[in-house]
């Protein structure tokens, strides 16, 4: 009983703190504004969605903004971003299509996932954007703290009809654990897995299994990082529609680019 007063209490004071974190005033050290890379779906030959990616307005590199943020405003930081690219999305999207906006959000910088939801759907109601064409990525990357906590901000994402996927996949932390206890709607394969697949049988034998297994389990695959022409034919033949990479598209900032098919 003592433990459990002792882990509500450490609760209770990490969300004061994330949620005092979102509140600062103090600005960001740069101003951000968004890219956008689209995923393009050969199935019905259309945008799946366009995932957003954080830029400097002052030309930096995603590498750059991440690295000038301090840990301190990271709940702030992750706000701020959604909240951009909706705002954008709002603006630059087609308003009678259902393409989706994805997201890339920090699951340790999400302490409880409806109160830290209440901005981004605050800000989708000013763009006239519906919430229903959200999706959120979270990176395997990112080691997880608290997989249990994870599982509910995504819970709680499809409850609010977000689709959620799982980035990065093959190159981070446990990712077939990850898989056993997260369910994602998509998975989106790292492109170290992609390059230079055409002439890889081990990366096809991988990737084919990788297909295989989320089919199982009711996710789709996303191949991300494509840039070849041959890589693309290899995905296709492996049963991988949703592809993004330089070869549709380049990201382009506060713009959508145009596809090359």
């Amino acid at each position: 009983m003592k433990d459990e007063i002792v882990n509500q209490s450490d609760e209770a004071v990490q969300m004061a703190r994330a949620c005092e974190g979102c509140r600062q005033k103090a600005p960001l050290p740069l101003e951000i504004t968004m890219a956008f890379q689209p995923i393009f779906d050969f199935t019905d030959g259309r945008v799946f969605a366009y995932e957003a990616l954080v830029r400097g307005k002052g030309g930096e590199s995603a590498g750059a903004v991440l690295a000038a943020i301090d840990p301190k405003m990271l709940y702030r930081f992750d706000q701020e971003c959604r909240m951009e690219a909706i705002k954008l999305a709002g603006r630059l999207f087609p308003a009678d299509e259902a393409t989706k906006l994805s997201i890339n959000f920090m699951p340790n910088a999400v302490y409880e996932p409806t109160a830290c939801i209440r901005a981004s759907l605050v800000a989708a109601k000013r763009a006239n954007f519906s919430a229903d064409r959200l999706m959120f990525e979270f990176t395997e990357t990112e080691r997880m703290l608290d997989v249990e906590h994870v599982q509910r901000i995504l819970d709680a994402y499809r409850q609010l009809g977000f689709t959620t996927a799982i980035d990065d996949f093959g190159a981070g932390y446990s990712s077939l654990k990850l898989l056993a206890d997260l369910r994602a709607d998509l998975v989106k394969i790292d492109m170290s897995l992609i390059r230079g697949i055409d002439g890889s049988w081990p990366r096809q034998a991988i990737v084919g299994r990788i297909v295989q297994l989320t089919a199982d389990l009711g996710m789709r695959c996303i191949a991300e990082g494509v840039e070849t022409a041959q890589e693309l034919e290899t995905l296709r033949g492996l049963g991988i529609n949703l592809v993004q990479g330089y070869l549709l598209a380049r990201p382009a900032v506060e713009a959508l680019p145009d596809i090359r098919l």
